[in-house]
């Protein structure tokens, strides 16, 4: 590329500036208000109801208002084992659904609340207690009214199920309390039952059809357990969060003054941090030695849902030395290597901490990104479950005996008219499956993906908007002669202005290029999950060339992206020449990008990992009560790990949204300092806009000129 020439005219962001890419700003426009139509197509005709509640064999809600079942409230599903096939039949598997099956057939109706015993039908009828059978008689159909009907014509027109067993509530259905005390299986106290046929039956014949049931259940519990611990600790959490937030901004505010003492402070603490952890992890595996079960290997322990488990064994808290010890000889032999270039990347963050000081409201933009992809989010997210919902209620036809029309589909409103009644007796017209036959429905799947792709653009959009709006900003306070003087008095509106009304096309142009790379990669994680019960290698080996590739391709355009974003913020051009520049510029310059800018990436990780390191540290010795002061006010908890690791990731969210900020006022000084070293030579006509420390640094000065 050729380097930029001597403009006498050129001040920093040039404000006479006109639209670019208006093509991709139309076409964003357009496909906004597309996105929008779909919204109020998938809202008009899905319904939530569907994913939420059960239904019963007529498709309708339990226990909404306006239905048969307003007054049967939605309870868990209710699953009892084929019991009205042939004699000697084994039961069968649980099918997995989300409806109330009562029978073998697919009827499914809505309870009161779940069976908590054993009792067959024919035992409920013949007893002498009305109550039994009054009982029995809210697991039946709501047709169900004759109670001195024979008990074998009531199971032949399957209006109450053969037997009812032991359940247990789990999301508005009912699943078999299948439960192990001392490694028998048991369901509601009892290791067999009747079938209502006469014949006793082992409970180990349910476990197999209620394995996936006892998965839900045990991650059930174990929600529920994660779910206490957050009602009795969120206030600490919180707590938590604004000393992350506290110290990430009261670091932030040190590096202006403090820029070059902070980075040494920080390096020093990380690796104190990191040896502490190592000490700690050998003492808990010296604690443990000698223990009983703690030499138990964690393969041999296999996946357990009480993480506290792993804490009690050597292989764990050998594990995490090793990976501490590792990480702390990796970043030492880095400092080592790179101790020269430390002293360039700290004068480049001494200068980005006076722009940021100078733009003080640069720091609460990022709130601004998190709002508008949150609203990107909520949108994707609720079209995505409104579409899949949109599918009507299909009947068909399902009968006991051979018949020509099992399977087809029916209307109940006119099954009981119509000659399959007449042909097939005992068919009945009930609810299948959610599908539809329509053009809408046909094209589901492709506004599916169009609504993921619209998120991923729009969401690449909000980003590059902010990192536009950033970069003039800064931008500003770079080719400002005279610091702060000759900056405007506010440039971060000023830049956000410039960025909505001149360059939407611009941002529309680079986050479309980077959401088609996405959805490609979204698409081949897919054909990854799908082919992962395949044997075919070569396809595998291929889909797994093209997912790195694309994972190349994407962080490569990201990183172009992000520097023609600050090309445009300062120029105004278009997109692919700002991108064309801006690479150019970096490859003219392809040493100290290497060094200058990435030393700088690494410092800003650095000073992430202290801050959660920090605040994780005393996360952990606040909940597990190590803190004798506060010992007491600390909360009791099933899992302490569930708030510290809450604390964890808040923490690292904030510290790098903090340094976010950052990141873009380095990478834009970095970009504007390359170009002033090319625009200008020091002096009286070309005089140098980068700062005197700077120039000290590099051993440049303005002749003739006053220093700023």
């Amino acid at each position: 590329g050729t380097p930029q020439k001597y403009d006498p005219t050129f001040k920093g962001p040039i404000y006479d500036r006109g639209c670019t890419d208006v093509v991709c700003c139309v076409l964003l426009v357009l496909a906004i208000v597309g996105y929008v139509v779909v919204g109020i197509v998938a809202w008009t005709h899905g319904d939530p109801r569907k994913v939420i509640y059960p239904t019963d064999s007529r498709g309708q809600f339990c226990g909404q208002q306006g239905t048969p079942n307003e007054y049967r409230p939605p309870r868990p599903r209710f699953h009892a084992p084929r019991l009205l096939g042939r004699g000697g039949d084994k039961p069968k598997d649980f099918p997995v659904s989300r409806h109330l099956h009562v029978f073998s057939s697919p009827i499914q109706i809505c309870v009161s609340k779940c069976p908590d015993r054993y009792l067959t039908y024919l035992s409920a009828y013949g007893s002498r207690t009305p109550a039994e059978l009054e009982y029995y008689r809210q697991f039946c159909v709501p047709e169900f009214k004759n109670l001195q009907k024979p008990p074998i014509q009531v199971l032949k027109d399957k209006e109450c199920p053969a037997m009812i067993i032991p359940s247990t509530p789990l999301a508005r259905r009912c699943f078999p309390a299948i439960q192990a005390k001392k490694g028998v299986i048991m369901v509601g106290n009892e290791t067999t039952y009747d079938d209502g046929h006469g014949r006793r039956r082992n409970v180990t014949e349910l476990l197999e059809g209620a394995k996936k049931a006892n998965v839900v259940l045990e991650t059930r519990q174990l929600a529920m357990k994660i779910f206490e611990d957050y009602t009795v600790s969120w206030y600490w959490i919180i707590i938590g969060l604004v000393i992350a937030m506290v110290a990430s901004f009261i670091f932030i505010v040190l590096l202006r003054f403090l820029a070059g003492i902070m980075v040494w402070v920080m390096i020093v603490m990380v690796i104190l941090v990191l040896g502490y952890g190592i000490f700690h992890c050998y003492m808990e595996y010296a604690k443990l030695k000698g223990e009983a079960g703690s030499d138990v290997s964690l393969a041999d322990l296999g996946f357990q849902t009480d993480l506290r488990v792993y804490l009690h064994l050597r292989q764990t808290w050998l594990a995490f030395m090793i990976i501490l010890c590792i990480v702390e000889v990796v970043i030492i032999l880095l400092l080592i290597f790179l101790r020269k270039r430390i002293l360039i990347a700290i004068a480049l963050i001494k200068e980005a901490s006076r722009a940021v000081g100078h733009i003080m409201t640069s720091l609460l933009f990022p709130l601004c990104t998190f709002f508008l992809l949150c609203l990107c989010i909520a949108y994707w997210a609720s079209t995505a479950v409104f579409l899949s919902t949109s599918n009507e209620a299909i009947y068909k036809v399902f009968n006991e005996t051979a018949c020509q029309f099992s399977g087809q589909t029916c209307k109940p409103e006119t099954f009981n008219t119509s000659n399959v009644t007449k042909l097939c007796p005992d068919a009945q017209c009930l609810f299948a499956f959610y599908g539809g036959e329509t053009a809408y429905h046909k094209y589901l799947i492709v506004l599916q993906f169009f609504n993921v792709f619209m998120f991923f653009w729009l969401a690449n959009f909000v980003i590059a908007l902010g990192q536009v709006t950033l970069a003039g900003a800064f931008a500003s306070y770079y080719w400002a002669f005279k610091k702060p003087d000759d900056m405007p008095a506010f440039p971060l509106f000023s830049a956000f202005g410039r960025a909505l009304r001149y360059h939407t096309g611009s941002l529309a142009f680079g986050s479309l290029i980077l959401a088609i790379v996405q959805v490609i990669r979204v698409t081949l994680e897919y054909l990854d999950h799908r082919l992962k019960a395949a044997d075919n290698k070569f396809a595998k080996f291929l889909l797994s060339c093209l997912k790195c590739c694309f994972w190349c391709l994407e962080k490569f355009i990201k990183f172009l992206n992000r520097n023609a974003y600050i090309m445009i913020a300062v120029y105004g051009t278009n997109f692919c020449t700002s991108a064309r520049n801006a690479f150019f510029l970096l490859m003219r310059n392809i040493i100290r990008v290497a060094v200058l800018d990435k030393v700088t990436d690494f410092l800003f990780f650095l000073g992430k990992l202290l801050i959660v390191g920090s605040v994780g540290i005393l996360a952990f010795f606040f909940f597990t009560h190590r803190i004798k002061l506060v010992q007491d006010t600390a909360p009791s908890l099933n899992y302490y790990w569930v708030p510290i690791l809450t604390v964890i990731v808040g923490s690292y969210l904030i510290a790098h949204g903090f340094f976010s900020v950052y990141g873009m006022c380095v990478d834009t000084l970095f970009l504007c300092f390359l170009e002033d070293l090319e625009r200008n030579d020091g002096s009286a006509e070309k005089p140098y806009f980068m700062s005197p420390n700077l120039k000290k640094l590099l051993k440049k000065t303005n002749k003739g000129q006053p220093e700023a």
